[in-house]
Parts: C-alpha cells; sequence; structure tokens
C-alpha cells in the first residue's frame, strides 16, 4: 500500500500471518498462493495452522443483580419483517417494496470501457463487484433489485468464473453476453441468461448509438420474458439467509480503531478509479477516467466499500485472469470516512463471503449500497487509503 500509516497496514497483515503460520516463507506463500484447485492442476505448499487456545476461566462470585442484555447493534435481513408494504433488502438493509425485496436480484455484467459510459442502471445496484478480467482490464457485475422501468441496463458483457461465484453468493439470476471458455463450464452451477446463446435475442438488444462489442444491453421486460422461457424462479429459497449484516434502523456504524478514509483507490491501472468521502451526504463519490464516474442516472455514490485481496494468476498462455476467491485472504472495510483492516472467509464453494474485523467478529455495514473491489495481492502495494487534509 502507498503512503499512509505505514504502521497500520503492517498490522493487517501481521493479523493476517498470525493465523496462517508465521516468517518469510509463510507471507510469500500468502502472496504468491497459486489460483484455486478447480481452475489449475498446479499444486500449493500447505502452511501450517497454529491453534491458539484460551485461557482458562476464572472462577467469580455470582452477581447479585442479573445484568441486562445489551441492545444488538446488527439485524440479520433474515429478521426482516414486512411494515406498511416494505421490507428489509437483502442488498442495503434498507426497507424496499416487498415485491422486489423478495424477488432475486439480478447479477448483470457490465463494461467499464471509456467507449461504453455511461452505464445504465448501475445507480440502481445495491451492490456492485468490480475485479480485473483479463491484462488490466476490469469489469463490474451490478447486483439490482430495483430495475422494473429499466429499458436500458449495461452495456453488458461477457462471463468470467468468479463472478459466477459472486452472484451465487445473493441467490441472483446471472446475466452476461457470452463468457471465456474457463468460465463456460460454470455456468451450470447458476440460473444464468447467456446473450450469445438460446434465448439471447429475447433478453437483449443492439444499440445503434455504440460500436460492437459495446452496444448490448439489456431491459427488464426482455429480463422477465427470458425468465419466464428458462423457467426460473424469481422466489428466494427458504435456505436462504442473505449475505451482510447490517445496522439496525437509525444508527451509524463509526469504525473503532480506524484510520482516516477520505479518499480511497483501489489501484487499477485501466480506469484508474477512487472514491471520494463527502461528509455532507456521509457517502463516497466514486471517480476514473479521471472525471466523476457517472452511470445513466447521474454521479455513482455508496456508503460501504469493501477492498477484497484475492490471490490472482493467469490461465496460461493467455491474459485471461485467474482469480482465487476461496481461499481467504484480507481487506479493508471502508464507511463514514473511516477504514479497518479486515480478513475475509468463504463459506464453501457456492457460499457466503464473510468479513471479520481483528477480533474475528463479523463486520456489521452501514445500511446502503456496497462496492466490492476485487485485488490481486500482487497489486497490493498499488491501493492507497488517505486521510482527510492529504
Amino acid at each position: 500500500m502507498k503512503k499512509r500509516w505505514m504502521a497500520w497496514p503492517l498490522l493487517a497483515l501481521v493479523t493476517v500471518l498470525a493465523v496462517t503460520g508465521c516468517g518469510k516463507e509463510t507471507q510469500e506463500a500468502i502472496v504468491t498462493l497459486a489460483p484455486s484447485a478447480e481452475e489449475t492442476e498446479e499444486e500449493t505448499e500447505e502452511t501450517t495452522v497454529i491453534q491458539l487456545t484460551t485461557a482458562p476461566e476464572l472462577e467469580t462470585e455470582p452477581e447479585t443483580e442479573p445484568e441486562t442484555e445489551p441492545e444488538p447493534l446488527a439485524q440479520r435481513p433474515e429478521d426482516r419483517v414486512e411494515i406498511d408494504g416494505k421490507i428489509r433488502s437483502y442488498l442495503t438493509g434498507e426497507m424496499v417494496d416487498v415485491e422486489k425485496a423478495n424477488r432475486r436480484p439480478l447479477a448483470i455484467m457490465m463494461s467499464n470501457d471509456k467507449e461504453a459510459m455511461p452505464n445504465y442502471g448501475i445507480n440502481r445496484a445495491g451492490v456492485v463487484y468490480e475485479a480485473p478480467v483479463e491484462a488490466s482490464m476490469n469489469r463490474y457485475m451490478a447486483i439490482i433489485e430495483d430495475y422494473d422501468d429499466l429499458d436500458r441496463i449495461g452495456s453488458v458483457r461477457s462471463c468470467r468464473t468468479y463472478y459466477v461465484y459472486f452472484a451465487r453468493e445473493f441467490n441472483a439470476i446471472y446475466a452476461h453476453f457470452g463468457q471465456s471458455t474457463f468460465a463456460k463450464p460454470y455456468l451450470q452451477y447458476i440460473d444464468n441468461i447467456n446473450g450469445i446463446e438460446g434465448i439471447g435475442t429475447v433478453a437483449y438488444y443492439r444499440s445503434k448509438d455504440k460500436k460492437s462489442p459495446h452496444n448490448a444491453y439489456a431491459s427488464f421486460d426482455g429480463i422477465q420474458k427470458a425468465i419466464r422461457q428458462l423457467g426460473y424462479s424469481q422466489e428466494y429459497p427458504e435456505s436462504y439467509k442473505g449475505h451482510y449484516q447490517f445496522v439496525v434502523d437509525g444508527a451509524e456504524i463509526n469504525l473503532e480503531d480506524s484510520v482516516e478514509a477520505y479518499k480511497v483507490v483501489p489501484g487499477y491501472a485501466y480506469n484508474k478509479p477512487y472514491f471520494v468521502y463527502n461528509e455532507e451526504d456521509g457517502l463516497y463519490h466514486r471517480y476514473q477516467y479521471g472525471d466523476v464516474h457517472r452511470g445513466s442516472e447521474g454521479p455513482i455514490t455508496v456508503k460501504n466499500i469493501i477492498f477484497q485481496y484475492c490471490a490472482s494468476g493467469y490461465y496460461a498462455t493467455t491474459q485471461y485472469r485467474n482469480i482465487n476467491v476461496h481461499g481467504g485472504q484480507w481487506g479493508y472495510y471502508i464507511t463514514n470516512g473511516r477504514a479497518i483492516p479486515l480478513t475475509w472467509e468463504k463459506d464453501g464453494d457456492f457460499g457466503v463471503t464473510h468479513y471479520y474485523n481483528a477480533n474475528h467478529e463479523e463486520i456489521i455495514l452501514n445500511q446502503g449500497k456496497t462496492w466490492v473491489c476485487i485485488i490481486p495481492t500482487g497489486d497490493f502495494d498499488k491501493t492507497e487509503i488517505h486521510g482527510k487534509d492529504e
């Protein structure tokens, strides 16, 4: 990481190393961890996990009066109750119309090429994933539950393997316009709408104001027609319990043991994006290509940012990225002008990714939109977190 509070970023790395083992060899293994076993035949060196034991409990005198249970700070989406036709969103933790919040969301691939701007529909996304796809190019996956009145969403681009896993975490219906050779076998594991196969022409269309490949778009009507023809259910299964923990209504998470984070830079070389915290609205405003990042409905803002570092490589003889989203690494949680280090762990192949603070307590997000930056561990030193006056 460039600059700022050098002792603090190192503390995050020390926290990770304390879990995975000590010494130079272990640190190098973490940074250069091979891609997931599902996508490569290369073997990775095993690391020894040190099991830490806790001290025995001390015997104490019984309390004369029972302690009052503290009010819970977080509310999980599965505890949601309908109030006046609204229910809590799995994506943002906010109250949303029941019809939209109880419908499986659309996870749709979007281009971030300058020629494709603006991104249509991205302002509606409750969660956005941004990750490298090939060489230095990166791409978005916008997860949207409120898209009923949109007749243009995109431009829509092709699938990569790890985006299948991200979409599955939210039980979303995955929309993409083609896929890499390496990703194609994984599409069997998700309800998906492919623009170049099957009923692609039902869900997608080509606009006349952009050149291919930047002119493929979806619409609500087209997506809904394709879902019906493919026979996909739009109801969440009873087993689905949501993804994030959100703070209770009327409260705000102001991170303790944190540092200022008024400008944060994920370090992507292609579009050079960054986020700037605005104290007036409490949101992070996104910039890229040297200007405000605008969607079709205005400047893009989010409440929460997650930097998720992942071991990364390339498929042999190609520029296609192979990113390990299962291995567990470290990162940062950023909100309300502050940042803390985190570690992350994935709950099984297609389970949810959980984010933990230094005490291994699951992080509670502020209600609102979240932007997840997937960053190769090798690019750690390209990311930046600036204080207010820097």
